[in-house]
């Protein structure tokens, strides 16, 4: 007579259990660098109202940190900060996030830097800023952060 099949056998279990114990190790260190990411993006939304400051008073020969009010920490960002001579945007992260690391948000004029003082700043020549947002491996010009590449956003890494 013919034995019906009850079930798996050890060893499929065995194999299923070994590729579920695989996809798992895999998945994991991708899982925690995107949720890094998310927290890092925190930091960008906290820096929108500093850029909007440096821009306009960029336009205006106005002193670059001219009117900024500082946001409060938060669980994930120490400080977003800017430079009273060239108008970059620091963010400091807190120490959960890649060691405190900083990322930089760089204006230009064109390739150049904005130049400002206590008093003024240059308007620019182009007409409009750009950002260079600077990471610890970007090749952009402008000071470096010091967090990875692996956390910021695509357009940071380059």
């Amino acid at each position: 007579m013919k034995r019906a099949q009850q079930g798996f056998t050890l060893i499929e279990l065995m194999i299923v259990v070994a590729i579920i114990g695989i996809l798992a190790a895999v998945a994991l260190p991708a899982y925690q660098d995107y949720t890094v990411r998310a927290k890092v993006s925190e930091g960008l939304s906290l820096a929108a109202g500093a850029k909007a400051t440096v821009a306009e008073n960029a336009a205006n020969g106005a002193p670059l940190k001219s009117g900024f009010q500082a946001p409060e920490p938060t669980k994930n960002v120490a400080s977003v900060s800017i430079s009273e001579t060239t108008g970059e945007i620091t963010i400091t992260f807190t120490s959960a996030i890649d060691n405190g690391a900083t990322l930089v948000l760089a204006p230009r004029d064109g390739a150049n830097a904005l130049s400002g003082t206590a008093t003024a700043s240059t308007i620019p020549a182009s007409g409009s800023i750009t950002w260079n947002c600077l990471s610890a491996a970007s090749t952009r010009d402008g000071a470096k952060g010091t967090i990875k590449g692996k956390y910021v956003p695509a357009e940071c890494r380059s």
